[in-house]
């Protein structure tokens, strides 16, 4: 029994220190990367991510980025990415270790990472062991994993506060609940940058060749100006960033017995309140039009957001809503009853979905548009890969219909994601006009906007440091000779 004990003792010792020692490694090599910039919010992470590693590649910063969000991806400082490598394909916050031992190996001026914890103490955990973030940007506070961080949006709005830096900088384009990040921010010592999307223009959103939010580009340029590259260099290095994955799109296909379709993929939009906002964004652009169909693709870990996504469709009026995955019943339950005769369940864990594609085309009008909500996991991503066999749509609208967005004459075919802000119909001005400023009662609007932000003091853009490229090693540990 004795000798047991020992074993179990020194067992104990043995992983103590190397515990020890794997936390100093990790964190010499933050320490290799002035700049931490971690991202945090409920919609809309990934994107900002990108905008923020295109705005200060723009200005000549040595930016390495990392984003979780449809697809994990590890972007270099030129802007080439890959995949990120998940063993079983499972997420866990520990990657943030290899992947910022990999960064630092590039020597850069600054990180951009996205935040993949849910849980509370996980978002503190990330910010206080493996990222230490000097500037934090809370993009939003919506209503989406409310059994982790809710129940209501004053405690996700305080949940998602623990990823903000002690002592450091934080901006965010949340105007409702900003009384709240603003106690949170003053019990942690951390300066509340807000970033005001009206402060950019329609001009500045038309550069854009994939659809887009002020609200994530007003947070990019703050967190550029904190880092010292100006607003026309920032924007400019946004305009060649890559989008993500999961960028909000539309295609134009032709079904097998000749109808028109045009395919939203909204699934990176998983809340009521983004999915809303951005099917009604298309439809006001003339993207998507009229009649109107929903498909909601339903997932069993995801039950709570399977009926929020049916509670809205009496916002959106469609002629049909499609089921897909499992189990559809969640969704079909949170329809009000008259809606209900409009739903089509197509679903099942294993339905083939060659035959469910087959029946849901046959259900469509001659010329009707198709949105994809919900969750893109599962049976949406073979949607999305029965969808893609389909030949594309290159024939212009018929002249008695409204113009399609980018479409204009018969000799030059449909292309969906050039110049999709050519000025804003009234339709959209009158939903989205800019809101009076807020005014709490109890609390003050927020005391520095973003033209009267301060520089961060430290110079991030070092001279003299060797280029990337020139590595030979570029796994090699940023303390080893090269």
């Amino acid at each position: 029994m004795l000798f047991l004990y020992t074993v179990l003792v020194v067992s104990c010792a043995i992983l103590l220190i190397a515990g020890i020692l794997e936390q100093r490694r990790h964190f010499a090599n933050l320490e290799h990367i002035p700049a931490r910039v971690l991202v945090n919010g409920i919609r809309g992470k990934s994107s900002i991510t990108r905008l923020c590693a295109g705005a200060l590649r723009g200005g000549d910063v040595v930016t390495v980025a990392k984003t979780t969000g449809t697809a994990a991806r590890f972007i270099h400082p030129d802007a080439t990415e890959e995949p990120v490598y998940r063993k079983f394909g499972i997420a866990n916050v520990v990657e943030q270790i290899g992947i910022v031992r990999r960064a630092a190996s590039y020597d850069p001026d600054a990180l951009v990472i996205e935040c993949m914890a849910v849980m509370p103490a996980l978002q503190e955990i990330n910010q206080s062991k493996l990222i230490r973030s000097t500037i934090g940007v809370l993009c939003n506070v919506r209503e989406d994993h409310l059994e982790e961080m809710g129940p209501t949006l004053d405690d996700v709005a305080r949940s998602l506060c623990r990823s903000m830096p002690e002592g450091g900088i934080c901006v965010t384009a949340e105007r409702d609940r900003f009384h709240i990040l603003q106690e949170e921010a003053d019990a942690r010592d951390c300066e509340l940058v807000y970033a005001d999307p009206e402060t950019v223009t329609d001009e500045e959103l038309r550069g854009f060749s994939w659809f887009t939010f002020k609200e994530n580009v007003a947070i990019a340029l703050a967190v550029a100006e904190l880092l010292g590259v100006d607003r026309e260099t920032a924007l400019r290095g946004m305009y060649d960033a890559p989008p993500d994955p999961g960028v909000l799109s539309v295609e134009r296909y032709r079904t097998p017995d000749g109808k028109r379709l045009r395919f939203a993929n909204v699934f990176a939009a998983n809340d009521p309140e983004s999915t809303l906002m951005n099917i009604n964004q298309l439809l006001d652009l003339g993207a998507i039009r009229r009649p109107l169909n929903v498909v909601i693709n339903c997932r069993p870990d995801r039950v709570e957001r399977n009926g929020q996504m049916g509670e809205i469709i009496p916002d959106l009026a469609p002629e049909s809503v499609f089921l897909i995955g499992h189990p559809t019943k969640s969704a079909l339950d949170a329809m009000p009853a008259q809606w209900r005769p409009h739903a089509v369940d197509l679903g099942g864990e294993r339905r083939d979905p060659e035959e469910f594609m087959a029946e849901l085309l046959t259900r469509l009008g001659p010329d009707s548009s198709l949105v994809a909500i919900g969750n893109i996991h599962g049976q949406g991503e073979l949607l999305l890969e029965q969808l893609a066999e389909l030949p594309a749509d290159d024939m212009p609208d018929d002249a008695d219909g409204p113009p399609a967005l980018g479409a204009t004459t018969a000799a030059e075919p449909y292309a969906p994601r050039l110049d999709p802000y050519a000025r804003y119909p009234f339709a959209y001005e009158a939903r989205y006009q800019p809101e009076p400023p807020y005014q709490p009662v109890e609390h003050t609007q927020p005391t520095q906007p973003i033209q009267h932000a301060q520089p961060y003091t430290q110079p991030y853009a070092q001279q003299g440091h060797t280029p990337y490229s020139e590595y030979s090693d570029p796994w090699q540990s940023p303390g080893e000779p090269r």
